[in-house]
């Protein structure tokens, strides 16, 4: 087998009993990629990241529960999808590193807070509102969104989730024209999940203060001034915590420029 080989799906139980499919390629130390909204294992610049990494790790890209081939129960909770994220990584050896993007990077700090075996955490563009406030209240963010996945309006969610994200109406429009959007619209009902774990949005400074694992969050110079200033205090209130911004770069980052800067901190 050649570093650059994809196994076949396996799959992590969770402790609900939810089957959790992930896909591994390369050899080395263990490298788990948490998706951020709309993303799952078979989303093309997850794969390429786990493509570029895996000349030096086994990258191990998953489906976070209610995506792609994973399971899913009728009732969320935050606390599934730390140990869906637990179970990952137990299958794959107790202990990893681990990469979060967006709402995934949330995801990964509380697993983190929560005591789950990460190594080193890599994060990108955690979505905090770092000393700001959003359009729309969490709440009423939340309740829209699971009031059009109930009236079964995928693409009004779709649409409704890319205006708050910042995306312009015009852009948007373009978008459901592009051979992309069927995959946006498969995983449209797991968006409620990702407004569930931003919470309010506010950096939770108490609980990333009790993280041990050393962590990098990494951010673009393009992005928006409040994901600039989110990835910049999240590496100070982890203990063990750095940030930098890459040039050029915004939320839609480049997986060839983000790859060697995970490359050098998973391997220091």
């Amino acid at each position: 087998m050649t570093k650059s080989h994809l196994n076949q799906a396996a799959y992590a139980v969770s402790k609900d009993g939810t089957r959790i499919a992930y896909d591994t390629i390369g050899q080395g130390p263990a490298v788990i990629l948490a998706g951020g909204a709309f993303s799952y294992r078979k989303f093309p610049g997850l794969q390429k990241l786990a493509r570029l990494l895996a000349s030096d790790f086994t990258v191990v890209n998953y489906d976070r529960r209610g995506r792609g081939d994973s399971g899913d129960q009728k009732t969320y909770a935050i606390q599934r999808e730390i140990e869906d994220l637990e179970a990952v990584i137990g299958a794959n050896g107790g202990v990893a590193h681990v990469w979060g993007l967006s709402s995934g990077a949330a995801l990964a700090l509380e697993a983190a807070a929560s005591g789950v075996g990460i190594a080193k955490l890599a994060l990108y563009e955690p979505p905090y509102l770092a000393g700001g406030t959003g359009p729309v209240s969490p709440a009423e963010q939340r309740s829209q969104l699971e009031r059009l996945i109930s009236e079964g309006r995928r693409d009004e969610a779709v649409k409704y989730f890319l205006r708050l994200m910042g995306a312009p109406g015009f852009a948007v429009t373009m978008m459901r024209l592009m051979p992309f959007w069927p995959r946006l619209r498969a995983v449209a009902h797991t968006l409620p999940y990702d407004a569930a774990i931003m919470g309010d949005y506010s950096l939770p400074a108490a609980r990333l203060a009790s993280i041990g694992s050393p962590v990098l969050a990494v951010g673009g110079a393009k992005s928006p001034v409040a994901l600039r200033e989110a990835v910049r205090q999240v590496g100070l209130a982890v203990p063990h915590g750095e940030s930098r911004l890459l040039p050029g770069q915004n939320h839609n980052v480049s997986m060839d420029a983000l790859a060697p800067v995970l490359k050098s901190f998973f391997l220091a």
